[in-house]
This record gives C-alpha cells, structure tokens and sequence, in this order.
C-alpha cells in the first residue's frame, strides 16, 4: 500500500515509518519540519493549511492515511494564546485530513487519547462508550477530531492510548531517568491510573490494523494491568539502577499542572482480541527493551535527557 504518515517526526511517527517500511508498503511521511525522516519519502506539510492538506492527498493518492500530528503540549493548551492553535491542529487539521482521505478514497487511522474522556471513577472506558466532558482543551480538541472523522468517513480506524514513550522526543521516562540521576529523591503522583505504551510496540498493532478492514474505535496500551505514575517510576529506577527515592503525593498536592489531568486513565482494551488484533505486550517487558534500545540501562548518564 501507498501510506501515508502525517506527524512523522513525532514520538510514535518517528517508529510506525519504519515499521510500515520493513513490511515493504510505500510510506510518505509528513511534518512541519522541512528536513528528511525516516520514511520512504518526505513533504513538509502544516495540516492546518486545508489547501496544502488537499493537494498532497490528491497528489500522492494513498491508499491509507495514519494520522499521528496532533498539538500535545497538554499545559500550554491551556493558555489563551494557544488555544487557538490546538484547536486548529487537532481539530480542523484532522478534519482537512479526513475530508482529503475521503476524497482519494484512503482509509483512514486517527490516533486519540484517553484525555477525551472525564477522568472521573475507577472503571475502565469502553471503546464505544458515550463520552463525558474532557478535563481540558487538549482532550476537547482530540474528541473534536474524533467527531471530525467520524462524519467524513465510514472506512476509519480510532486508536486511543494512553502514557506513551519511545526513542524520539521527550517522555515521562527519559524524565524521570533525569530526576532519579540528579536528585535524591522524586516526588510522583500516586493516584492518576493508567498503562504505559511503548512507542515500538504500538506501531507493529498500528501496522496490524491498516493491513486490515476491521474498522472502528479501539484502545491500546501495553498489556500488564493498571498502575500509578509513581509505580511506573519505581519501576523504571529499578531496571535503571538508581538509588532515589520515589515519593508518592497526590494530584492536589503536586498542583502544578495547568492543565486538569484525568485520574482515572484506564482503557478498556477487550475489543482489540475481539477483532482479532494481538494486543501490545506486558508493559515491564517494554520498559525494560525501550532502556536496552535506546542505550538508557543500567550505568548511563541520565542528566543530559
């Protein structure tokens, strides 16, 4: 297939080019970056510019669309002075991607987020569940491009997840690793749940799922139950080696986030074996391939992440 990958150079884009490379599809990857990634081909393109959106999908004529570009600098979103831009991101440049897609007769996979739910309670959200009201701007403008591409399409894919790391970019990870190799001791949030997701891993399911046509809303993280930020940071000192102390607070007495932050991240992710998708692995088995891969195991210097 000819695929095309908007967001190429962000923290999953980065994995899911090459991955769709190595099982010989064509890829044409996009960004705003003018520079070359790890894709078949390159076009810098700004999604929010709907006449540049409908000329490359006419010109390249895909026969599907990963859509990984999004704002996702869930803070900043909440600033007046930016708001405006997560909206034209990840709603009307969602919905200029969807409406080109339709267009060339592409199908289409939108990547989402746990933020478009409330974050409210303690049971897990449900794929195909009614929505309640996103905490901030950044899950209102991610539900908005879900809404987008649902209007424009009938062949689409929606992949919630949730927590995500890997090699390209800055994560909760390579932060922690910083803090743990600098500091004595971190503070952690102990009552926001979720699983993590590890970039590599979720592009082999994404790949998975465009070979297909079993459409719909899924959501996928790594498998191994649900845990707190501060576990997941016990965790990473431990297969890191370090010796800091991890301190576990509470949402209400970290307060420093402008944005709301959902505590109750936990996905349902039951419909993807339903389908017939073989779910992402254990997310320790992860963590401790992501340290491996990127040179961040045991002895490294962690304060220049």
């Amino acid at each position: 297939m000819r695929i095309l990958v908007t967001g190429v150079k962000g923290q999953l884009g980065h994995d899911l080019a090459p991955e769709l490379t190595r099982r010989n599809h064509a890829v044409i990857g996009t960004d705003l970056a003018p520079n070359d990634s790890g894709a078949s081909a390159y076009i810098p393109l700004d999604i929010t510019d709907r006449d540049a959106v409908q000329k490359v999908i006419r010109e390249i004529k895909p026969d599907a669309v990963v859509h990984c570009a999004a704002w996702t600098n869930v803070d900043a979103a909440e600033a007046e002075e930016n708001r405006a831009r997560a909206e034209a991101v990840n709603h009307w440049g969602t919905k200029y991607i969807a409406a080109a897609a339709k267009a060339a007769d592409a199908k289409l996979l939108y990547l989402s987020t746990d933020y478009v739910f409330s974050g409210e309670g303690e049971t897990p959200w449900k794929p195909d569940e009614t929505h309640d009201a996103p905490l901030n701007v950044y899950g209102q403008t991610k539900l908005a491009g879900e809404i987008a591409v649902r209007n424009a399409l009938d062949r689409f894919f929606i992949v919630r997840t949730a927590w995500m790391f890997g090699a390209n970019g800055r994560n909760f990870v390579k932060t922690m690793l910083r803090l743990g190799g600098t500091q004595g001791s971190v503070r952690v949030v102990n009552d926001q749940i979720g699983t993590p997701t590890y970039t590599k891993d979720l592009a082999r399911l994404l790949s998975d799922m465009i070979e297909t046509d079993r459409y719909g809303c899924y959501h996928a993280t790594n498998a191994g139950g649900y845990i707190s930020w501060y576990d997941f940071t016990k965790e990473i000192y431990r297969q890191a080696g370090l010796a800091a102390a991890v301190v576990p607070i509470s949402t209400a007495e970290y307060g420093l986030s402008k944005a709301r932050r959902p505590l109750n991240a936990r996905l349902d992710q039951s419909k993807l074996r339903e389908a017939g998708f073989v779910p992402l692995p254990l997310w320790q088995d992860a963590l401790e391939r992501y340290l491996k891969e990127t040179g961040l195991e045991n002895g490294s210097n962690f304060s220049d992440l």
